[in-house]
């Protein structure tokens, strides 16, 4: 096949605003040529509007899904929240996970997603029985981004303990939580490492579900695992504040701190949330050169709090933030962008700490680093030729000014106003159509009925 030529009318190469006339020349699924300034040349595919480097949804349960609009009545909190989450996770099988996680990849692919990290932990059946594949669970996750025309980091997650007691001691796992567990860290780090994913978009990570549900002794296991096969860490820290309560009476120390003492803490780890850190916990971060993902729009709906952005990428060496959608009470990465800096405005009374480049640069490069893809995120030459068409003309967005359409994107748009959407050179989505799944939401509709 010869090379693909496409002419953007605007396009956003990593800086503050976008560019002009971008020409993308497209072979084998990589990007061989982006040149900016160019008159519209015969032959090349038009994209008009803004055309941005494929999205990376860095933290996702696919299976919460089936929760949105189900776990508000009557208040409540993250505890509470968890409970409707254990019943949904009490009736998937291999089967059914793959319809749900299929749509639901499928919603972000309509969303601009390209790439998903699928914080993966229900692993076995009921009552924590292994299927006669102990990683069924997982290959039916890689099949679904498969479908659904995704790539996917499949961080598959150690989860031994059910949490953390009031006496410091980590309680034994119960109910739909027996799913989650392979009984020892050993015994996690085999069936991990007997999965090999199907497909070139797949790759493995590996996650610490928290330290409420490993052992101290566990975690610099994990931390091995990873860092002897190069692999991306995820791990949720932090997110509320019972949490580094529990972890300072177990142990004297954060769960940041912890996490530094095990040796989990290097340049290819992400903490999730990290919605209280203390000014050590901070330091701690930066100095050993982690990441943080944020996931505004969970974090907001569980009342988790306000994470200290402005600190976190204050000075010479900002820490890397990237987005997830995690239980995805909204699919939408611009969303997500803009409310880590309308949730930073809320908690200091300023504005703009972090510029719409800034916002957009954790929704593309560092979410595609921190799940373990460093050729993606990019509109340069070697890049994976991954594209996310806006349209700037919806009513949204009717009336921006294009030289300026970075800005109206991160903070204006929705998910509703991409209308191309391209991975590795192949297109997932055309004119706001799902080119596989084309009725994405009667796919939604019919596999949330079915478990639920």
């Amino acid at each position: 096949m010869s090379p693909r030529r496409l002419w953007c009318e605007w396009a956003w190469l990593g800086g503050r605003d976008p560019e002009p006339g971008v020409l993308l020349t497209v072979d084998a699924g990589r990007l061989t040529s982006v040149t900016s300034g160019v008159e519209r040349p015969v032959g090349a595919e038009h994209l008009s509007g803004l055309t941005l480097p494929g999205l990376a949804n860095a933290h996702s349960h696919a299976f919460h899904r089936a929760l949105r609009g189900r776990t508000h009545s009557g208040g409540g909190s993250f505890w509470t929240w968890r409970e409707v989450m254990y019943r949904a996770a009490e009736r998937l099988d291999p089967d059914s996970y793959h319809r749900l996680a299929r749509a639901a990849f499928a919603e972000m692919a309509l969303a601009g997603v390209v790439c998903v990290g699928e914080f993966h932990y229900l692993h076995h059946g009921p009552g924590g029985r292994r299927y006669a594949d102990p990683n069924a669970m997982g290959h039916a996750l890689v099949a679904a981004a498969a479908e659904a025309g995704v790539r996917i980091t499949l961080l598959d997650v150690c989860y031994l303990a059910g949490g953390l007691g009031d006496d410091g001691r980590h309680l034994s796992l119960f109910g739909p939580q027996l799913r989650f567990g392979d009984g020892t860290v050993q015994a996690w780090g085999e069936r991990v490492a007997d999965f090999a994913p199907e497909g070139e978009h797949a790759r493995v990570g590996v996650a610490a579900h928290s330290v409420r549900a490993l052992a101290s002794s566990d975690l610099p296991e994990v931390a091995r695992f990873a860092t002897g096969g190069e692999l991306p860490l995820h791990v949720h820290v932090s997110e509320q504040p019972a949490e580094n309560t529990a972890c300072l009476a177990a142990y004297g120390l954060t769960p940041t701190r912890l996490l530094a003492e095990a040796g989990a803490l290097t340049g290819r780890t992400t903490l999730v949330h990290a919605t209280h850190l203390t000014d050590e916990d901070v330091a701690t971060v930066r100095a050993h050169g982690s990441a943080v993902c944020l996931c505004p729009t969970t974090e907001r709906d569980l009342a988790d709090g306000l994470p200290r952005t402005g600190d976190l990428v204050a000075g010479p060496e900002p820490v890397p933030l990237s987005l997830g959608s995690d239980q995805h009470a909204r699919t939408d990465l611009f969303e997500e962008a803009r409310s880590v800096e309308l949730h930073e405005r809320l908690r200091t009374h300023r504005r703009g700490t972090l510029d719409a480049g800034a916002l957009l640069r954790a929704t593309t490069v560092d979410g595609h680093t921190g799940l373990g893809w460093d050729d993606a995120g990019t509109l340069i030459p070697g890049a994976r030729a991954d594209l996310v068409n806006v349209a700037l003309d919806g009513v949204r967005l009717a009336g921006t000014d294009p030289a300026r359409a970075a800005d109206a994107v991160v903070f204006a748009a929705t998910a509703a106003d991409v209308r191309h959407v391209m991975v590795d050179g192949t297109w997932t989505v055309r004119d706001g159509v799902h080119a596989r799944l084309p009725d994405t939401a009667r796919e939604l509709d019919s596999a949330i009925k079915e478990l639920l």
